[in-house]
């Protein structure tokens, strides 16, 4: 994808595209009435802060409480009333989700129940198509965003067990939608984004287009730059019992990416972090980039070639490239403030993942017992060419940064790398009347990294029990196959992959929807894991193997007609067991914390048509920063204020909001890992005019 084909031409493209086409409602293909098995197609969802369905793993398009796992759905409405723009941004609504190693300035590195999420294979879009989490993955184009928590290796085969980030994407309207929408922050960022939906006369063709360009700023001194979005999702409907989806975007980000703080030696035992920077503090130089592009294609078609059975047929490519100048601040006297930036420079790094599924989809009775049977077989290649990197250092001071001298970025020779992820399962759904679903699955993995080979089969069983209509209680059992990590850029064995290994996964819970559109959860959880992580002498290397035990709950939903409420909490006891290194046993992982928890409300006062007030406040528990724990980063709590109003002018439909992120302005690490901190993002308003046509 060269990089003069700028989004403003695809821009014009699409507002063409959308134009010509006529205005008609897109129906979604129906199932006969007397079919077995239920329409597998899920077109929407419920309005609000709730969510009635899933979009991810052998659960897709599943009701919530018929879901045997924990699942947390972002839906639409709360990314609106946050303006979030971010992967983060979004998940901090949920429960153990944390920033790892960057402060997230250029993209989020994430981690989630205190284990890294890794980020070329479980990130998706639309639940299949693994996208590559090294670019701000945009949300302008998404309806929602999930987390299918803990293992996933039925469906996805080797993932890390933190859970599979799914980003569904918008879909056509039954109605002609355009709007406009131009977005400011407080630092000086500007973007215009544009949301088109159209359909054909005979309502079997629709498409949604968005596109999106603008300027952005972190608010960190340097950390300013460009980004833009275009993306086209297209539904056709030939027969009501064929169906085709297309969807394809296109991303670009250019920003000045902020350097991390390394720690520094532990003496006796014990390291000595410097004083929280002020926010918007650099210490990298401005000429310091992260540009980076994307281009994301998935195809999938449906076909229901009996009324009880159906067959489903994706493919898709993610293809991310990135120049990098990536910095950070070490040996620096605590006293005088001077130490060393040392800079790693690299050119034309190249991701690209192809992945292919068939799955066989169909329902059965057998005396009382309804059947739902899944076969299905995928191949997933994950192909890296990395570049070698230049190390510059610089003379730098922690309290007053000088300018950094610029120096260039070279092209040199690449190490190509190959990840060959397939495998065939089998999952089952066996129902008793409306009160007992037994789940059942086995998934068989061949696994190659170039250096590694690995072949297992991999088990997942679940039970799910309905003593009310409204109440689940269930129980899973799942083993994971999981990759050993990738090491980070500062790593003396940087983008080395780790031989794959097994992780195992229970958990107990309870769902409840009480109200038609509120969701009450509870969840008890146990992951066994191997660990890896950055030892003292900067190897990435796999030590021993972690626990990770806790509690969570959420509150998602419509309380009353007036208030809206998005909750979670997480209680985690997290411990590092069976290492190889005897003073590991029973440390706290690093970057582990073990409270974290955030509520976000929405107030609708009856007396103003139109006016809705928001309110939040984010909690994450102190962490270790490494697996040593010789030293921890204080806890800390964020708080938002937001409002929206929407009124009618000259016709046309308008919503104006505000949000305004960490209102207090606080000081705080908000990441730890691999021997770096980064410093927690300032105050920052936000404010956004739409306007539908």
């Amino acid at each position: 994808m060269p990089k003069t084909a700028r989004p403003a031409r695809r821009l014009s493209a699409l507002l063409a595209l959308a134009a010509a086409l006529p205005v008609a409602p897109v129906m979604a293909q129906q199932a006969p009435d007397d079919a077995l098995l239920e329409e597998i197609v899920v077109t929407a969802d419920r309005a609000g802060y709730g969510a009635a369905f899933v979009q991810a793993g052998t659960f897709r398009n599943a009701r919530q409480l018929d879901t045997p796992l924990t699942v947390s759905v972002v839906p639409r409405e709360v990314l609106d009333a946050q303006l979030a723009t971010s992967i983060h941004t979004a998940l901090r609504n949920t429960a153990g989700v944390t920033r790892s190693q960057l402060n997230g300035a250029t993209y989020d590195n994430l981690a989630i129940r205190g284990i890294t999420v890794e980020n070329r294979g479980n990130y998706c879009l639309n639940g299949s198509l693994p996208i590559i989490n090294l670019i701000d993955l945009p949300l302008e184009n998404k309806e929602r965003v999930e987390v299918l928590k803990g293992v996933s290796a039925l469906y996805y085969g080797f993932t890390s067990p933190a859970g599979i980030v799914n980003l569904t994407t918008k879909r056509p309207t039954a109605e002609p939608l355009t709007t406009a929408t131009v977005t400011a922050t407080g630092h000086g960022g500007v973007t215009a984004h544009a949301d088109l939906g159209r359909t054909s006369e005979d309502g079997t063709l629709g498409v949604r287009l968005n596109a999106l360009a603008g300027r952005v700023d972190a608010g960190i001194d340097g950390a300013d730059g460009d980004r833009a979005l275009a993306s086209a999702a297209l539904d056709w409907n030939p027969t009501e019992t064929l169906s085709f989806k297309l969807d394809a975007e296109y991303i670009e980000k250019s920003i000045g990416e902020p350097a991390a703080i390394a720690l520094l030696p532990a003496v006796n035992g014990r390291i000595t972090l410097p004083s929280i920077p002020p926010a918007e503090r650099n210490l990298a130089g401005s000429w310091q980039k992260y540009d980076a592009e994307a281009l994301n294609l998935l195809g999938r078609v449906d076909w229901r070639f009996t009324p009880d059975w159906v067959l489903t047929l994706e493919a898709g490519q993610a293809h991310t490239q990135r120049d990098r100048a990536f910095s950070q601040f070490q040996s620096y006297n605590l006293v005088t403030g001077e130490g060393q930036l040392l800079a790693f420079l690299v050119h034309d790094q190249d991701y690209e993942n192809r992945n292919l599924r068939g799955e066989l989809t169909g329902a059965l009775v057998t005396g009382p017992v309804r059947h739902t049977l899944t076969f299905g077989a995928t191949s997933n290649e994950r192909k890296q060419d990395a570049p070698g990197q230049r190390q510059v250092t610089f003379g730098q001071n922690l309290y007053s940064p000088r300018p950094v001298p610029v120096t260039e970025i070279p092209s040199l020779p690449t190490s190509p790398s190959k990840i060959e992820d397939r495998g065939a399962y089998v999952f089952e759904r066996a129902e008793l009347g409306d009160w007992l679903q037994v789940m059942a699955g086995l998934r068989y993995s061949d696994y190659e990294n170039g250096r590694y080979t690995a072949t297992e089969t991999s088990p997942s069983v679940g039970v799910v029990v309905k003593p009310l209509p409204w109440v689940s209680l269930y129980g899973t059992w799942i083993e994971g196959l999981e990759e050993g990590g990738t090491a980070p850029a500062n790593a003396v064995n940087a983008n080395e992959v780790l031989p794959p290994a097994t992780s195992e996964q229970w958990e107990l819970g309870v769902k409840a929807e009480p109200l038609d559109s509120l969701l009450v959860t509870l969840a008890r959880f146990e992951v066994d894991r191997p660990s890896a992580f950055t030892n003292a002498e900067r190897r990435f290397v796999q030590d021993g193997r972690t626990s990770y035990k806790g509690w969570e709950a959420s509150v998602t939903g419509e309380v009353t007609g007036d208030w809206s409420v998005y909750a979670s909490a997480l209680l985690l006891d997290a411990t590092l067991e069976k290492a190889a290194n005897t003073a590991l046993i029973g440390k706290r992982p690093e970057n582990t914390a073990r409270f974290s928890g955030s509520v976000f409300v929405e107030y609708r006062p009856p007396a103003v048509e139109g006016l809705a007030l928001t309110a939040g406040a984010f909690h994450v528990g102190r962490r270790a920063v490494n697996n040593l724990n010789q030293a921890w980063v204080n806890g800390y709590t964020t708080f938002d204020l937001g409002a929206r109003y929407g009124f009618e002018l000259g016709g046309r439909e308008y919503t104006a909001r505000l949000a305004v992120e960490n209102v207090t302005d606080r000081s705080y690490w908000n990441s730890a890992g691999n021997g770096l901190l980064g410093v927690g993002g300032p105050r920052t308003a936000k404010a956004a005019l739409s306007v539908r046509f």
